[in-house]
């Protein structure tokens, strides 16, 4: 199963297009399992393989005290590597075929007030050089409603100045078009103004650290807590939470749903529906 299990992983990056960190993730839970199984490093046969097992191991990791969350991720990638096994004739039937995933609470996404977020961006020196790129990053995660890894992968072919929109490389390396504002791009060409940067080739990086490589995440996750820490008092501060505000104040301002979806790069349209549980504003106004 192990050997299966690398098979696997091969397809999941060559055929379905995975990133790095997905394949990493899938290789994680799996082999928890199969370490659960016949100990570490040990071998699995395929008959090993069975529903008791998943079941087994994920009742393991809810008494070793993991959020609902993490073991139903580690199911989904089991179910996902089941189904393969039964298709490559490694089992004989499919273990995972109707277990259910735990219980997941709800979480609400908790949005910055409109207001006090244009008023901290305005807020940012333009002199400074860090608090210009800072600024651009974060007009544009909020203006375009970007995860960070689809911020930090953004290029200078990426952006479209005359049209106003961004080309977004996002999970599963699905790429989408989506708007980006007049702020963003304002702010943008006074950061490349800052660095002594005119737009290189497209392929160059947009956000680059002192060393002339791609900005990081993590760097992107410090500016942000570091420049909006002041809004957040009790909450939790990251790129996300800038992707959170972008989709609550367009519904609050009557965008259709569908349409936030598409800029979101949502596959179904449920993920998007959790901001209507937030747009109290739109809601009201229906009323």
């Amino acid at each position: 199963m192990r050997e299966a299990l690398e098979r696997f992983l091969i397809e999941l990056s060559a055929s379905r297009r995975a990133s790095v960190h997905t394949v990493a993730a899938y290789r994680r839970d799996v082999t928890m399992v199969l370490d659960f199984a016949a100990g570490a490093g040990k071998l699995v046969a395929p008959d090993q393989w069975t529903r008791a097992l998943l079941e087994a191991a994920m009742r393991r990791r809810t008494v070793d005290g993991q959020s609902a969350r993490s073991v139903a991720r580690a199911l989904s990638a089991c179910r996902t590597f089941s189904r393969f096994c039964a298709r490559r004739g490694i089992v004989a039937a499919d273990p995972a075929t109707g277990l259910r995933n735990p219980r997941l609470p709800q979480r609400i996404p908790r949005p910055l007030p409109a207001a006090l977020l244009q008023k901290a961006l305005d807020g940012l020196g333009a002199a400074d050089p860090a608090a210009r790129r800072d600024r651009a990053l974060l007009e544009i995660a909020y203006s375009s409603g970007l995860r960070v890894s689809e911020l930090v992968s953004l290029n200078h072919g990426d952006v479209d100045r005359a049209a106003q929109v961004v080309r977004v490389r996002g999970k599963g390396r699905r790429e989408r078009i989506t708007p980006i504002g007049k702020s963003a791009l304002a702010a943008l060409a006074l950061y490349l103004e800052a660095a002594g940067r005119s737009p290189k080739e497209p392929g160059a990086p947009i956000f680059v650290a002192r060393d002339g490589r791609r900005l990081g995440v993590r760097a992107v996750q410090r500016a942000v807590k570091l420049r909006l820490a002041a809004l957040a008092v009790g909450l939790s501060v990251s790129p996300h939470t800038l992707r959170h505000s972008f989709a609550t104040h367009l519904l609050d301002r009557g965008a259709d749903l569908r349409a936030i979806q598409e800029m979101l790069g949502h596959r179904s349209l449920r993920t998007t529906q959790v901001y209507t549980h937030v747009s109290k504003t739109r809601l009201r106004k229906a009323y």
